[in-house]
C-alpha cells in the first residue's frame, strides 16, 4: 500500500479515498477508520445479523416507493410526510437544492462540507465564501455573516450546525433569529447532518421552525447517525411547497432496499440508538482529553462526532496522514484540500477508547519519534499542494504557503481580484442584528478558542469573543463563471437583540487571543464543558426506553 497511498489521495480531489479502494490496495483488511464520520455503536451486532439473514431478499427485490419509506420514517419523527423529502444520501438532496432553488449565488462559511462549495460552482453559480478565522477558534459570527451576505447581495445562505470539519455549534435561538433576518432571501439552508451528536442544548434542531417559514430547508443525515454511510439515505424538512418541489424531482425508487429495511427496523431499536449517541458523546470527551495531552497539538471544541485538531508547528498533514496509514494502519482526514483550511489540520472521528489509544500512540511516534522522517518538516516556502478540484479556487489558494483562511483572504483582497468585495466588520456577537440592530454576546461554542495549557478539570473557562476583522483579512468571495449578480435586496426590519447566554468566568491568564504559539503544548486535557463546547454543564442524559411518544425519537429534537 505504501507506494500507492499518495496517488490514492490525489485521485479523490476534495474527498478521501473510499474504504473499498483502501481495502483493495491492502491485504484485504481495511485500516482503523478515523476519517469517515460514522456512529461506531449502531447498528448493533444483532441488527447486523438480522440484516444478513434477510440479505437475499433485500438485494433481490425492488424496494417500496420513496413515499412508503418516507411515511414510515415520519411516523417515528412525528413529522408530516408532506414536509419531508428523502434522498439517496444528503448529497443527492444538495444536488437538487442547487438545481431547483439556487438561481445565481450561494453564501457559505468555510471550511465546511465540500459539496456546499463544489456543487453550485459546478453548475456555474457564484459562491460567496465567508472565511472562519482560526484566531477565533473557527467560530461562526452570525452578525458578520449576515453583513457579508447583504454586502454581496447573495440570494441563498447555508449554515452547517454543527459545522464540518471543526464541530462548531450554534444555539437554536441564534439560528432561528438568523433565519428570520434572512427572510427575504430565496433560500436559507440549515444543514443539521451531525446534530444528533450534540449535547450542548436539549432541543437544538430547527425542523419545527423550518416548516413554518417559506424559504427555509433543514437537511438531516441518516447514514452518519445510524453508522450506515453505504446505504446512502437522508432527508430534508421544509414547508410543504418547498419539500414537494424537491420530492417531485426525485426518482420513484431513489431509496434502495437496505434503506427501507433499516427504516422499518428503527421502531424496535430506539433504546439502542439513543445509547449509541450517548456513548459517542462520552467518547468525544475522553478522546479530546487524550489528544490534548500531546505537546503542541491544538484540539478545538466540537459538538459533532469528530474533532478538529491543529498539528504542532513543523508537522505537515499529508506526511502525517501517509505515515499513519502505512506504518500504523490508521486512516485520518487531512484537511489541506478543504477550502478555508490547510494541511496543518486533521479531522479525527470519535471512536471507542481502545482505538483512540492506538491513534494517540501512532501520533506520538509520527510527530515526536526520533527518526522524524519528514513529519515535522519545515514550513513550506512556496505552494501547499492544495487542490479543490476547481481551478478558480485553486488560483486563489496556490500561493498562500499553508496560511489557510488568513492567507486566502489576504491574497484575494490584496490582489484586488475582480468581483471580490470585502464586507464591513460587524459586531462580535453570535446574534444576528440587521443594520441598526445591536449585537448580542457570543453564544455557546460556535467553535471555541484553541485550548491553552493545563486547566484544572471543573474550572469554568471564558472563551474570548472574536475581534473585528482587519480590512486586509475581511471575508472574501470566490468567483466561478456565472451571470452578473443582481443588486442586493432591501433588508427586512431589525429584530430585537437576543438575550445573552450566560458565559463562564475564567482567570485572565487562561485566555488566549490566537492560535497556540510555537513551543506551547496543550497539556492537561480539557474540562467537560470545553469539550462539549458549552460554558456550563448540560442536563445529564436519561436512559432511553424505546419510542413511547414523539419526544423519544432523537432525530426531530436532536436529543432523547
Amino acid at each position: 500500500m505504501a507506494d500507492n497511498v499518495t496517488s490514492l489521495f490525489r485521485s479523490t480531489a476534495a474527498h478521501s479515498p473510499s474504504m473499498a479502494a483502501l481495502t483493495r490496495e491492502s491485504d484485504g483488511a481495511g485500516p482503523v477508520d478515523f476519517c469517515i464520520p460514522c456512529n461506531p455503536y449502531f447498528p448493533t451486532p444483532a441488527m447486523f445479523e438480522e440484516m444478513a439473514g434477510r440479505l437475499r431478499d433485500i438485494i433481490t427485490y425492488y424496494p417500496s416507493s420513496a413515499d412508503t419509506i418516507t411515511a414510515e420514517l415520519c411516523g417515528l419523527l412525528q413529522l408530516p410526510p408532506q414536509c419531508v423529502a428523502m434522498g439517496n444520501g444528503s448529497t443527492e438532496l444538495i444536488t437538487w437544492i442547487d438545481h431547483l432553488l439556487v438561481r445565481e449565488s450561494l453564501a457559505v462559511p468555510v471550511p465546511t462540507f465540500g459539496r456546499w462549495t463544489d456543487q453550485p460552482m459546478e453548475t456555474g453559480k457564484r459562491v460567496d465564501m465567508f472565511p472562519l478565522q482560526e484566531s477565533s477558534g473557527f467560530a461562526l459570527d452570525l452578525a458578520q455573516y449576515a453583513d457579508f451576505i447583504r454586502a454581496r447581495g447573495t440570494r441563498v445562505a447555508v449554515i452547517c450546525n454543527p459545522n464540518n470539519p471543526d464541530g462548531g455549534f450554534l444555539h437554536k435561538h441564534a439560528v432561528v433569529q438568523f433565519m428570520d433576518a434572512m427572510a427575504d432571501l430565496d433560500l436559507v439552508v440549515i444543514d443539521e447532518s451531525f446534530l444528533e451528536f450534540a449535547d450542548a442544548e436539549v432541543e437544538p434542531s430547527v425542523v419545527q421552525e423550518a416548516m413554518l417559514r417559506p424559504n427555509v430547508i433543514v437537511l438531516r443525515s441518516l447514514g452518519k447517525n445510524f453508522g450506515l454511510h453505504g446505504i446512502r439515505f437522508g432527508y430534508l424538512v421544509a414547508n410543504p411547497a418547498l419539500a414537494g418541489r424537491v420530492r417531485s424531482m426525485l426518482p420513484k425508487w431513489n431509496l434502495n432496499s437496505f434503506a427501507e429495511h433499516v427504516v422499518f427496523m428503527l421502531k424496535e431499536h430506539g433504546a439502542e440508538y439513543a445509547r449509541s449517541l450517548h456513548q459517542v458523546r462520552r467518547d468525544r470527551m475522553d478522546m479530546s482529553g487524550q489528544l490534548s495531552s500531546l505537546p503542541g497539538l491544538t484540539v478545538y471544541p466540537s459538538q459533532g462526532n469528530f474533532l478538529f485538531v491543529r498539528l504542532p508547528v513543523g508537522a505537515e498533514g499529508t506526511v502525517v496522514r501517509d505515515r499513519m496509514l502505512t506504518e500504523h494502519r490508521i486512516l485520518v482526514r487531512e484537511c489541506g484540500n478543504k477550502i478555508g483550511s490547510s494541511s496543518r489540520f486533521l479531522r479525527l472521528v470519535v471512536r471507542p477508547q481502545v482505538d483512540v489509544r492506538r491513534l494517540v500512540s501512532g501520533l506520538e511516534q509520527v510527530l515526536y519519534g526520533t527518526s522524524r522522517r519528514g513529519a515535522a518538516a519545515p514550513e513550506p516556502a512556496a505552494g501547499t499542494g492544495y487542490s479543490s478540484g476547481t481551478p478558480a479556487v485553486d488560483r486563489l489558494v496556490s500561493r498562500t504557503n499553508g496560511a489557510g483562511t488568513r492567507g486566502l483572504a489576504a491574497q484575494a483582497v490584496g490582489a484586488g481580484a475582480p468581483g471580490l468585495a470585502a464586507a464591513p466588520s460587524a459586531g462580535t456577537g453570535i446574534g444576528v442584528p440587521l443594520p441598526a440592530a445591536v449585537s448580542a454576546p457570543a453564544v455557546g461554542s460556535g467553535g471555541g478558542m484553541p485550548m491553552p495549557a493545563a486547566v484544572p478539570v471543573g474550572v469554568p473557562q471564558q472563551v474570548p469573543r472574536p475581534e473585528p476583522l482587519p480590512q486586509s483579512l475581511a471575508p472574501v468571495a470566490v468567483m466561478a463563471p456565472a451571470p452578473p449578480v443582481t443588486a442586493p435586496t432591501a433588508p427586512v426590519a431589525p429584530l430585537p437583540p437576543m438575550a445573552p447566554v450566560a458565559q463562564a468566568q475564567a482567570p485572565a491568564a487562561a485566555a488566549m487571543s490566537g492560535p497556540t504559539p510555537p513551543g506551547v503544548p496543550a497539556q492537561g486535557g480539557l474540562t467537560a464543558a470545553q469539550v462539549r463546547g458549552i460554558t456550563e454543564p448540560g442536563p445529564a442524559p436519561t436512559p432511553a426506553a424505546g419510542w413511547p411518544h414523539s419526544r423519544s425519537w432523537p432525530d426531530a429534537a436532536g436529543m432523547t
